[in-house]
């Protein structure tokens, strides 16, 4: 009964430290699902880009790049590229559920996203416990539930939503809050920095292979001052 106590409350906090971050995903599902439409993706090709590929950086880009008939290598490619940032952020997560069976590991590995990485990460380091997989099930499960329903939203309602209204601020401004108190350190920080640096002066470049590179260079400015580091004050994840 203990354990299930346990697994239940650690759930529910899960649940509970995901809604705020929903204020800006929501508006990013709806959206998501308006541009597939625009792109000239079919309604249930635009909502199985949302359960199946469950990324939302990596749908805008594939609808987008869909929308400008790129090549299906280079979308392909590009998508590879720009969430290879996943590998990172499981690398960092598996010290907490390594010891879980092999289904929760797909499960959760299913779930991971950037702004269920952000809130997790943040969460284990502060919070230990034998049942905090189940915090993680909580906010991936509300993070997925919520977006495939602003998808359909999108997708039903797209059309009429006003231009003016201008929802595509809403997730960047929630990535600043995530990504600020994450920070905390200077290979992140440069890192960071490099991204928007890079991402801005790589702008011009065709089929968004800007956004590919300065992915690239930013990791790699934050792995190579990593690796410089005194070993004493690298970071554990």
């Amino acid at each position: 009964m203990q354990d299930r106590s346990a697994a239940r409350s650690a759930f529910l906090e899960g649940v509970l430290a995901q809604l705020p971050i929903l204020l800006g995903v929501v508006p990013f599902g709806v959206i998501f699902g308006a541009l597939a439409r625009s792109a000239g993706i079919p309604p249930v090709e635009a909502q199985g880009f949302s359960i199946l590929i469950f990324a939302g950086s990596a749908q805008f880009i594939a609808a987008g790049l869909v929308a400008e008939a790129t090549p299906a290598a280079v979308v392909v490619l590009t998508i590879l590229v720009v969430n290879l940032r996943h590998m990172l952020y499981s690398a960092t997560m598996a010290p907490y559920f390594q010891s879980l069976p092999t289904r929760w590991k797909i499960a959760l590995a299913w779930l991971l996203t950037d702004e269920a990485f952000a809130v997790g990460s943040l969460h284990y380091r502060r919070t230990q416990g034998p049942a905090r997989h189940w915090f993680f099930l909580g906010t991936g499960l509300t993070l997925w539930g919520s977006w495939q329903v602003s998808t359909l939203v999108g997708i039903a309602l797209g059309a009429w939503i006003p231009g003016s209204w201008m929802l595509d601020f809403a997730l960047p401004l929630t990535f600043m809050a995530l990504l600020i108190p994450a920070l905390d350190g200077r290979p992140t920080q440069a890192s960071a920095l490099a991204a928007a640096a890079f991402s801005i002066a790589l702008t011009g470049l065709p089929y968004r292979l800007g956004l590919l590179l300065a992915a690239l260079l930013a990791v790699g400015v934050g792995v190579a001052l990593e690796q410089i580091r005194p070993p004493g004050e690298r970071t554990s994840g």
